[in-house]
């Protein structure tokens, strides 16, 4: 049986933050990571946005840890070299009735320590992005892009650096506490392998519930429901007409048809939302129309022709259709009793933007580093 100070499940964004953060503070951290790349699944199938911190509940974890986590992320960039834009959001009321949503969003972000919002008119719009349409629209300057797999690999680096070990194409099928250490057992290329731990991070996304349905002893009454939203990008083929991001008010379940541009310039729209009972990324390509419809809304001179299908990402929810949002779901000892465990629920946007924010929670919950405290 090997030993090792903590393991982590899963190697998206999210596990890579966490694993990097304990190894820089001296814990011996090893990451389980089923597939062959890290951050397959939700960390890189994604708009790749920085979120300034605009529409979450004042006071909730996603509120606090994406302003938290938005200055980190920017900082790291800068220090590691990784790519990034600050290139800048509108957020459009394209109709009168929602000038009230905006307002919202205003006030929310200002609630949220978000001071840079600025008004804008329909003329103002115009001079940056000629080809929107709206009545009123948000400037919010600290919104950025990134690539997440330079992102994640740069994590991986720093993780490695540190002494950090990344296992890919392993599994965790069974974890137990006994006398305060846990034992896990890892399947890799068909063996079978047992591990010591005293630390264990339950960051596997979109299968957390399933991985934490294999502790056993875990009170499953602690282990949220798991509701899958897919969404839809589509591409835009030509040149681009847009500079900056552009978003509608959100919809139920996500943020609505936005534009989202790559650091190559190349745009690209969505995500919508369709709820899934298992993962499937295929591309339905006959929501080109409806896509097409929400587009014209804001930006009228679309030529639905150039529209292609792009890819799909499933965001991981706790709470399903018509519920209001969830908060991100940190649970250590407190919650569900085990020591040394934290399970992570339910982390979907922003928690690209939130990750290094994510990994000093975590840690501080296991007792690895003091606790964060916010900006």
């Amino acid at each position: 049986m090997e030993r090792v100070d903590c393991i982590v499940i899963g190697g998206g964004v999210i596990g890579l933050a966490v694993a990097r953060r304990l190894a820089i503070a001296g814990v011996e951290t090893l990451v389980i990571e089923r597939e062959a790349v890290p951050g397959s699944h939700t960390s890189s199938r994604n708009s790749e946005v920085i979120h300034a911190g605009l529409y979450y509940r004042p006071g909730s974890l996603k509120a606090r840890l994406c302003v938290r986590g938005r200055l980190q992320l920017y900082r790291y960039c800068q220090e590691r070299g990784v790519v990034y834009r600050r290139c800048g959001k509108l957020i459009l009321a394209v109709s009168d009735d929602e000038r009230a949503t905006l307002q919202n969003y205003c006030d929310t972000a200002r609630r949220n320590g978000v001071t840079d919002l600025v008004w804008l008119t329909p003329s103002e719009v115009a001079a940056l992005e000629p080809a929107v349409r709206c009545v009123a629209a948000l400037w919010s300057p600290s919104t950025g892009i990134l690539n997440s797999h330079d992102y994640m690999q740069a994590l991986l680096g720093d993780l490695e650096t540190s002494g950090g070990t990344f296992a890919r194409r392993a599994e965790v099928v069974n974890a137990r506490l006994e006398r305060g250490r846990h034992r896990v057992f890892v399947q890799q290329d068909g063996a079978c392998s047992e591990f010591e731990t005293q630390l264990l991070v339950n960051a596997a996304g979109l299968d957390a519930q399933t991985v934490a349905q294999a502790f056993a002893g875990l009170d499953r009454a602690t282990i949220p429901p798991r509701y899958l939203a897919k969404g839809h990008y589509f591409t835009l083929q030509g040149r681009a007409p847009f500079q900056h991001l552009i978003y509608p008010v959100a919809d139920g379940g996500g943020l609505g048809i936005h534009v989202t541009l790559d650091l190559a310039g190349g745009v690209r729209f969505g995500p919508d939302v369709e709820w899934i009972s298992g993962a499937d990324y295929s591309v339905d390509e006959s929501r080109r129309d409806a896509f097409a419809a929400a587009i014209c809304r804001y930006y009228p001179d679309l030529d639905a022709a150039r529209l292609q299908p792009g890819y799909t990402g499933i965001r991981p929810k706790i709470v399903g259709p018509g519920e209001p949002a969830a908060d991100f779901c940190i649970q250590g000892p407190a919650e569900h009793g085990w020591p040394g465990l934290v399970n992570l629920y339910g982390i979907e946007s922003p928690g690209l933007t939130a990750s290094l924010a994510i990994a000093d929670e975590v840690a501080a919950a296991l007792g690895a580093v003091a606790a964060p405290a916010d900006n």
